[in-house]
Formats: C-alpha cells, sequence, structure tokens
C-alpha cells in the first residue's frame, strides 16, 4: 500500500529531511512512485483525491494473515493492512452492523476522535488490538492521520520524495528508490497527526518521540525511538 502526500497536508519530518542532506542520494517524484508501485503490483488501484494526496493499493503478493483494505465514507479515506483481533467488541462500542470490516471501524473511530473533542487520540488507537498499519486522510479537512500497532506486526515506512511529499508504504525497498535515505521505519506503537501536534507514542503519550540518525550503511536516514521505552522500533 502507498500514501502520498504534499507539503500542503503534512511538512515533511526535518529528521528525515536532514538525514537526506547528510547523505544526498537519488531521489524520485511522488507522481514517479506512484506509477511505479502501480506497474510493479498489478492489478492496482490507484485514487487520486486531490493534488496534494494520493493512495495506491494492490492485493497481489497480500498475505491472507495480514489482507490490505481500502474505502471511503464522508470524505475520508482510509488504506489499512492487518487485523483488528477485538473487531467484534469495537464495532458494538461504534454502533457498527456485524459486516463492518477493519477499515470501515478506522474510518468510524477516526470520526469519533475528530468530532468529539477532547477525545484523547492515545485513546481511540489504544484501544485496536491486533496487527495493523493504517493512513487516514480526510479531505474536507486536509488532515492526515497514521498509525501503527504496538508491536509493529505490519510493516510501515515513511520517506520524503524528491519534490518534498511524505509517503507511506509497506514496502520499505519501494521508498528507497523514491527517497534515499530521507527514509525511516514508522515507530511501532505511534500515531502521526497533522491535527494533533506530530508524531506521538499511544502506549506512552507523555513520552518524547524522537529521531536518532542511522549509520551510513543503513538503510534508514534515522532510526525513531520513544524515549524511555527499551526497544527501538523495528525495521523488518
Amino acid at each position: 500500500m502507498l500514501g502520498v502526500f504534499s507539503s500542503g497536508v503534512v511538512a515533511p519530518p526535518e529528521e528525515l529531511v536532514l538525514a537526506g542532506s547528510r547523505s544526498p542520494s537519488p531521489k524520485t517524484t511522488a507522481e514517479a512512485l506512484v506509477h511505479r508501485f502501480v506497474r510493479a503490483a498489478t492489478p492496482a488501484v490507484s485514487v487520486r483525491v486531490s493534488s496534494d494526496a494520493h493512495f495506491a493499493y494492490s492485493h497481489t503478493n497480500e498475505s491472507h494473515l495480514l489482507p490490505r483494505s481500502f474505502a471511503v465514507k464522508d470524505d475520508i479515506f482510509c488504506m489499512f493492512e492487518g487485523i483488528l483481533d477485538n473487531l467484534g467488541s469495537l464495532r458494538h462500542q461504534y454502533g457498527l452492523s456485524k459486516t463492518a470490516n477493519e477499515v470501515m471501524l478506522v474510518i468510524e473511530a477516526y470520526k469519533a476522535l475528530r468530532d468529539r473533542a477532547p477525545f484523547p487520540a492515545s485513546h481511540v488507537v489504544g484501544h485496536l488490538s491486533g496487527s495493523f498499519a493504517f493512513v487516514v486522510f480526510d479531505k474536507s479537512t486536509s488532515t492526515l492521520f497514521v498509525a501503527s500497532d504496538q508491536y509493529g506486526k505490519v510493516p510501515l515506512y515513511w520517506g520524503i520524495t524528491a519534490d518534498g511529499y511524505v509517503a507511506f508504504a509497506d514496502d520499505a525497498e519501494l521508498l528507497k528508490a523514491a527517497c534515499g535515505k530521507s527514509l525511516a521505519s514508522f515507530p511501532q506503537g505511534c500515531f502521526y497527526s497533522t491535527n494533533l501536534g506530530g508524531l506521538k507514542c499511544y502506549e506512552n503519550p507523555k513520552n518524547k518521540v524522537t529521531a536518532i540518525p542511522a549509520p551510513e550503511e543503513e538503510i534508514w536516514g534515522a532510526t525513531f525511538k520513544v524515549e524511555g521505552a527499551a526497544v527501538f522500533a523495528t525495521t523488518h
């Protein structure tokens, strides 16, 4: 799965900008990245939400244990990979039918977060149990919300393209070709919100998330770590 967003939606993380500056490497544009994904993952679906946001996804090489799904409701676009172990109880909590799947559940959870302020994001994401990574884009407010499960069971990476778009994908090699060293593994147990202060740990909301420059030989430009946590974000 792939989502790319312009600087009009999300400011490129400074840590990844600096990583790319320290170790300049070839990059491509966001449009070229989407085209490469579509060619490599045929059959694939490409959804341009606006000039600022673009999704692409495919079921090619999908694990039956970690399926991918995509949905749109009320101008909220969501791409989800994985499984929620407590989907049944969450359906009841959000008043959804028994046929609602994970991607629809996440859209409803995001709507609750958006419309019932102050509804803590750490509370919303922390109640999701399972293996997952998702990207939500709210077109009506140009808001981006991204999260990964607490154990990093579903790989998720982010980077900056040559034209300054921030890209999220489950394929590190795909992003490396487009983002060079402006690339990192998205930290497990964390969420990123353009409306709620950037990158935060939902397991330990008071703990700051910092980026540590990676060694030159690493694929990454930086590794994100939750302060006080004993384990680094997995790099798969």
